[in-house]
């Protein structure tokens, strides 16, 4: 299991097959999945199973780096997921966070996102990073302006609006 950081309250590390439960137990409830264009995709234990083996462990091999699992150390518990996407639908690297409703407005999204940034901006070769999210999203467009993402445009696809913003980096000098 590779950990990838670790921030006072959080382990976040690579997903393993061991994870299936707590894939499916973040995805399932409604709310989590309504403005992600994901609903119905983790309906059981076998999609969250497919879901870390043909997304996320083929990703970390291709890319070195997929969604990533955020644990709490006070319970050991996967509590959701959080970190970046080689996001070939904009053709650019995408942050992002899914958390089960009980750790909703407790900070996790923007603490765990904080600490990929920095591992990122430390360790990956990364120059631009975007969020995507409905403008209905507040909350998540919330997080994302507290990381220091700034609104880039809106769009118009598959009938929904999209809000991108995106975030430097690399100084201009790196």
């Amino acid at each position: 299991m590779k950990i990838i950081t670790e921030t006072a309250r959080l382990i976040i590390r690579e997903f393993n097959l061991d994870d299936a439960q707590a894939v499916y137990n973040f995805n399932a409830p409604e709310e989590v999945n309504r403005y992600t264009g994901d609903a119905g995709m983790c309906e059981s234990i076998e999609d969250a199973t497919n879901i870390i083996k043909n997304i996320w462990l083929k990703e970390y091999a291709k890319y070195g780096f997929a969604r990533w699992a955020v644990v709490l150390k006070e319970t050991g518990a996967v509590i959701g997921f959080c970190g970046f996407k080689n996001e070939t639908r904009i053709d650019a690297v995408d942050i992002g966070y899914r958390f089960h409703p009980d750790y909703w407005g407790k900070g996790f999204a923007t603490e765990s996102n904080q600490a990929c940034i920095d591992y990122a901006r430390a360790n990956m070769n990364f120059d631009t990073v975007f969020g995507e999210v409905m403008p209905e999203n507040v909350g998540s467009s919330h997080v994302l302006k507290k990381l220091g993402f700034k609104l880039v445009r809106q769009y118009q696809e598959d009938g929904y609006t999209i809000d991108s913003y995106a975030i430097q980096l690399q100084s201009a000098s790196a």
